[in-house]
Parts: structure tokens; C-alpha cells; sequence
């Protein structure tokens, strides 16, 4: 266990009664801000989701303790309400307390629903954002989600509502209204999802990317396309925790695998959306 030193700064002070809601970002331990590190030192006790990697908790104060909150979809995990109140005794208890969650706290991370319970409640809060899944995961895919060729919009969905169903989004509107869809949590209704984007018009042809175990040693990257993507996910035995990327982004991939660059490989494809244009031209 490595307690890591901050450098010189005027870094916020943890006080007895608070809670720190803190996105530990999507994985690799390097994407935790500064001010995560920071509230890892201070904090009496961890409050953790399943997705943390637990290599930054080794980064923490050794006398804090540590309390898994993790909730999985389809698997056993604490309700929602229990870790709210968990957190609002924690801090009556005069405990320093950190609720450290994957990716950004308030990007589909329920980070919300526990800050407006606690302030409901009399608890003071401070927000720590982090790197959300859907941009950093795919970042290290090498997959941008803007590029002014591709995209002048980008959607962040999630794939399930409060039912573990997708009726509660509009599947059609954001088919036609955003070039590039990036989808968290969709796994369990992929096929559903690509068969009601396809119904609003999307051509079955369109570029798919799934990332699952965004920025991890054990990271995978499918390429597919909106028709063949359930399938094929299923071929690749992909599981969560996963995000979709649907749109031409995707193509990118292929000019901007950096990780595979790394590796001594060559990039499969310079130009992969056929522009042409000369990396100077502004």
C-alpha cells in the first residue's frame, strides 16, 4: 500500500461531517484527478462502488476504512436508499467520508440522488468530478467523440431505465438528431436499442464500437455495425461494464489507435473517413 504525495498547492481541506462525492474515473488508476488523490488521504472512511479499480485504493489513507457500495446491473447489490443513509450516519458520526464512484459522479453515477439526499439532510457535500467512460474509455479506444467531419452533436445515453427497459427513451428523436450516440449500461438491451435506432431511419451499415473494461489491462474493443452488433457482441462474449459507441466516429479507430501503436503495430487505415485532407490544412 503507497500513500502518494501531492504536489505544493492550496489543496481543500477534508472536514469531520462532510462527504466528498468523487468520480474515480473510468479505470486506469492514472486518469484520478488531483483532487481525488487528495480526498484518498484525508477521508476516515471509503465509500466505494464495484468498478473502482483497487489500485487506487491503495493509494488512500491507510487508517481509512473501506466500504463496498457497489451495484452491478442483474447482480446482488446494495438498494440505493441504504447507501444514502449510510453515508448521511457516516458523516453525523463527525467521519470524514469519501463516496468514491466510477467514472463521474454525476454522468449516470446516481451521484445526484445521493448529494440531493444528503443536503436534504443537513450534510454538507463538495463534487469531484471525474472522466467519465464516455469520453476517456474511448479516448484510450482511440475513438474521439467530436470531430468536425463526423459530428457537430454527440449524445450520451443510458441503456436501461428505472425498469431495466428502454421505453423511457426516446430511441427515435436521438437516431435523427445526433450523429454520434454513445450508450452506458446498454449491454443487456443491445439488440433492442440497435433495432429501434434502425427503425428511425439509421442505415444497418452504420460503425459501431463497443468498449468494455474502458482503459483496463484487460480492455477489448469490438468493431461492428448497428445491424450486426448484438450478434457479434454475443460471438465475442463482450459483457458489462461496456459502452457503445454508434456513428462514424468509430471509423477512427483506425488512424487513432494509439495503444496498438504502442505495441509496435501499424495503424490500419490513415484516412479512414475518406477526407483526404492534409493534417495542416486548418
Amino acid at each position: 500500500m503507497t500513500t502518494l504525495s501531492l504536489p505544493p498547492g492550496d489543496w481543500p481541506t477534508m472536514e469531520p461531517g462532510w462527504v466528498w462525492l468523487c468520480g474515480a474515473g473510468p479505470g486506469d488508476p492514472g486518469l484520478l484527478t488531483l483532487h481525488g488523490l487528495n480526498a484518498l488521504g484525508q477521508a476516515d472512511v471509503i465509500v466505494h462502488d464495484a468498478l473502482v479499480d483497487p489500485r487506487i485504493l491503495d493509494w488512500a489513507n491507510p487508517a481509512a476504512e473501506r466500504i463496498h457500495a457497489g451495484k452491478r446491473g442483474g447482480k446482488p447489490s446494495a438498494k440505493q436508499r441504504d447507501i444514502s443513509l449510510q453515508l448521511i450516519d457516516l458523516a453525523r458520526a463527525g467521519k470524514r467520508v469519501l463516496r468514491l464512484k466510477g467514472g463521474d459522479p454525476f454522468v449516470f453515477g446516481r451521484g445526484g440522488e445521493e448529494g440531493q439526499t444528503l443536503v436534504q439532510h443537513g450534510v454538507p457535500i463538495r463534487i469531484i468530478p471525474g472522466i467519465t467512460a464516455g469520453i476517456g474509455g474511448l479516448a484510450y479506444a482511440g475513438i474521439p467523440v467530436t470531430h468536425r467531419d463526423v459530428n457537430q452533436a454527440v449524445t450520451f445515453v443510458t441503456g436501461h431505465d428505472r425498469t431495466g427497459g428502454t421505453t423511457a427513451v426516446d430511441w427515435a428523436s436521438i437516431a435523427r438528431g445526433s450523429q454520434v450516440i454513445v450508450i452506458y449500461m446498454g449491454m443487456s438491451n443491445l439488440a433492442e436499442i440497435c433495432a429501434d435506432i434502425m427503425a428511425a431511419g439509421r442505415s444497418g451499415d452504420e460503425p459501431v464500437a463497443i468498449l468494455a473494461h474502458a482503459t483496463l489491462p484487460e480492455q477489448q474493443v469490438l468493431e461492428t455495425t448497428l445491424a450486426k452488433a448484438a450478434e457479434d457482441a454475443a460471438k465475442a462474449s463482450l459483457a458489462a461494464p461496456a459502452v457503445i459507441c454508434i456513428g462514424r466516429a468509430a471509423l477512427l479507430r483506425q488512424a487513432l489507435d494509439w495503444q496498438s501503436l504502442a505495441m509496435g503495430r501499424e495503424l490500419r487505415d490513415l484516412d479512414p473517413l475518406g477526407i483526404g485532407r492534409p493534417a495542416e490544412d486548418g
